[in-house]
C-alpha cells in the first residue's frame, strides 16, 4: 500500500508502552494476524527478550535458530532469520532471552541507536514485499525501544483501560519527542488503542473519556475488550483470530485492522 508521506518499502510501526501488562504483545500478535488475514503481507519483529510474540505466533524456542540478537549484533541477513508462521502473509523475526544482554552490548557501538533501522533496510528486504513491519518492543524505554523508534515510521500505543493509564503515557511521549529531535524527525504517533476494555466497568468508560478528551483523534474508535479467549490464545501458541475466530477479541482486532487501513488510505489520498 503506497503512502507518499513515507519512504518506499513497508511501513514500519513500533508497538510500544513502557508499562508492562497493557496488551502490547497481544496487540502486536493479533493486529498483525488481522492485517494478514485481509491480504496484507506483515512481518513481526520480536524485540522483547521474553520472546512472547514469537511463542504467540507458534515459533517455539527450539525453532528459533537465528533471532533479533543476530540481526542487531551479528549482522545476519534477514533472509536467514525470518520464519514463516502458520498463517499466510504473516512472518516473524523471533527473539530469545539472548536479547536481554543486548542493551549492555549496544552501549559500546557508535551506531547503537540505528542498528535496527539499518537491518530493516537491507537490500534483501525488497524481495519479501512486506506491506507492514510491526515491532513488538520490550516493556521499558531502553536502547532496544529507542532502536525501534529510530527504525519506525510511527508508534502504536496500547493503553490499558485502568487507573493511572494516561499518566504512564507522559514518559513515552517524551521519549518519542527526544527521538524526533535526535534521530528520526519524521516519527509520528500512529494512534492509541484502548485494551482490556470492560464496557460494564465505570473505570474503563472514564479512562476512555479521558483519553479521547486529551488525545482526540489519536485514539482509535475501536477498543479491544477484556476477553478470556484473547488471554487463552497464547497458551496454545496462536493468535486469537486462529484460536477462536468468532470471539469478541478476534472481531475487535479485525475491526482495528480495518480502521487502521482506512486511516492509512485517507492519509494517502489527502
Amino acid at each position: 500500500m503506497f503512502d507518499p508521506t513515507r519512504p518506499s518499502g513497508p511501513k514500519i510501526i513500533a508497538i510500544a508502552n513502557q508499562k508492562g501488562g497493557v496488551g502490547k504483545t497481544t496487540t502486536a500478535i493479533n493486529f498483525a494476524s488481522a492485517l494478514a488475514e485481509i491480504g496484507q503481507k506483515v512481518l513481526v519483529v520480536d524485540l522483547d527478550p521474553q520472546g512472547n510474540a514469537s511463542t504467540g505466533l507458534g515459533i517455539m524456542p527450539e525453532d528459533r535458530h537465528a533471532t533479533t540478537y543476530d540481526l542487531l549484533l551479528d549482522d545476519f541477513p534477514l533472509a536467514d532469520i525470518i520464519c514463516q508462521t502458520r498463517q499466510e502473509n504473516l512472518l516473524l523475526v523471533p527473539s530469545t532471552t539472548d536479547l536481554s544482554s543486548a542493551d549492555i552490548e549496544l552501549i559500546a557501538n557508535e551506531k547503537r541507536s540505528f542498528l535496527l533501522h539499518d537491518a530493516l533496510r537491507q537490500t534483501d528486504m525488497d524481495a519479501f514485499a512486506f506491506d507492514f513491519v510491526l515491532i513488538d518492543c520490550p516493556p521499558s524505554l531502553n536502547l532496544l525501544t529507542v532502536n525501534a523508534m529510530v527504525a519506525a515510521h510511527s508508534v502504536l500505543v496500547p493503553l490499558q483501560s485502568e487507573f493511572f493509564a494516561l499518566e504512564g503515557l507522559s514518559q513515552l511521549m517524551l521519549t518519542i519527542r527526544e527521538v524526533r529531535q535526535s534521530a528520526n524527525p519524521s516519527l509520528r504517533i500512529e494512534g492509541v488503542v484502548l485494551t482490556m476494555y470492560d464496557s460494564r466497568n465505570n473505570l474503563s468508560q472514564q479512562v476512555e473519556m479521558d483519553a479521547r478528551e486529551n488525545l482526540g483523534d489519536l485514539v482509535f474508535k475501536t477498543v479491544i475488550p477484556r476477553n478470556v479467549r484473547v488471554s487463552e490464545a497464547p497458551s496454545y501458541a496462536m493468535p486469537v483470530l486462529e484460536y477462536d475466530t468468532q470471539s469478541k477479541g478476534a472481531i475487535a482486532y479485525r475491526a482495528l485492522a480495518r480502521e487502521f487501513l482506512g486511516k492509512t488510505e485517507t492519509m494517502t489520498a489527502a
